[in-house]
């Protein structure tokens, strides 16, 4: 058994290819004085604006901030917001060769008006409808090259319902990893919730969760949840699954282990990209082969100590050796 520290280390050597839908994460921060006289609104005076990567990109930031080499592939617009998205990329030293343009579709960018450390306003830009035929196709040819000519320790789907993955990209890269025995890991959302057959670990949220199946159960009954849990496993043929409850933890659940890892108490200041922190690290985990509790632990570990800052940010690999290294593992 390799210590933390040299699991950790072990990390540095994977090569983890990320596809789903990118994003801008734009920031607008200011002071409120006063309420407008046109409306019962309160007026934001800007004072410092800020693009970052979101969405699957922030899935990259992370895995970067691990200490791996992210391989992004997906597809934006053929706009303004491209060009801001390509100088990010440049700037955080991440490869842009996965990333396909497409003059139909816009460069998702959601705006975030912040005020004393709280979000006023969140202003969304993008298209929810999936890729046609044709970009599908050179999206999953692309990610087809990259596989046979990259050692891919690992895939993450990082999908937000914006159109860049659907079943048949799905069936052709897991058909494809499941030949390589390379894993698969999944951060859902509601669209293609069923589509995921044969992946190695599945993770949605609870909402998620709900949503996907369209049932409601009570949740802090484990019997309960580990019942609904094991029944979709096994119908779709998953390897682990791994859910988040917020302030309640993770559950976590395949043929050898069902346990549920309390949260740590944190103060709390912003849940915004927590859920790509903890589909990071898990990915890793699963890359280095680690037990599905050591997965999950690290997982909530880090998911927990990104929610104490403000803002999408990435893990912070030391602080979460440190706290990693408190619970012994």
């Amino acid at each position: 058994m390799n210590t933390i520290q040299e699991t950790f280390k072990l990390f540095n050597k994977f090569n983890v290819l990320i596809i789903g839908d990118v994003m801008i994460d734009a920031y607008m921060w200011g002071n409120v004085n006063r309420i407008s006289p046109e409306a019962p609104v309160p007026v934001v005076a800007i004072n410092k604006k800020e693009n970052r990567l979101g969405g699957a990109a922030n899935v990259a930031l992370n895995i970067q901030a691990m200490g791996a080499n992210p391989i992004l592939c997906s597809v934006i617009g053929d706009d303004d917001g491209a060009k801001t998205f390509f100088e990010l990329l440049k700037e955080q030293k991440l490869s842009s060769k996965g990333i396909l343009k497409s003059k139909k579709r816009i460069t998702t960018i959601k705006t975030r008006v912040i005020s004393n450390n709280h979000q006023m306003l969140r202003v969304d830009e993008e298209i929810e409808n999936t890729l046609d035929k044709k970009e599908i196709q050179s999206l999953v040819s692309e990610i087809k090259k990259i596989i046979v000519s990259e050692k891919i320790n690992v895939i993450i789907f990082e999908d937000y319902d914006k159109g860049c993955i659907n079943e048949e990209l799905i069936k052709a890269i897991v058909t494809l990893a499941n030949q390589k025995n390379i894993p698969t890991i999944v951060d859902p959302k509601k669209k293609n919730f069923m589509s995921y057959k044969g992946v190695t670990l599945f993770k949605p949220n609870l909402k998620e969760l709900k949503e996907g199946l369209k049932i409601e159960f009570n949740h802090t009954n484990v019997k309960e949840l580990e019942k609904i849990v094991e029944g979709f496993i096994k119908m779709q043929k998953i390897n682990t699954a791994l859910i988040t409850l917020s302030e309640k933890g993770v559950y976590t659940h395949s043929s050898k282990t069902k346990i549920l890892v309390p949260a740590h108490i944190r103060n709390i200041a912003d849940v915004s990209g927590a859920g790509d922190t903890v589909v990071s690290v898990a990915a890793l985990c699963m890359a280095a082969n680690l037990s599905p509790v050591i997965t999950a632990t690290l997982a909530n570990l880090a998911g927990g100590l990104v929610c104490e800052k403000v803002g999408v940010v990435p893990i912070d690999k030391k602080q979460l050796l440190q706290e990693a290294l408190k619970l012994k593992l």
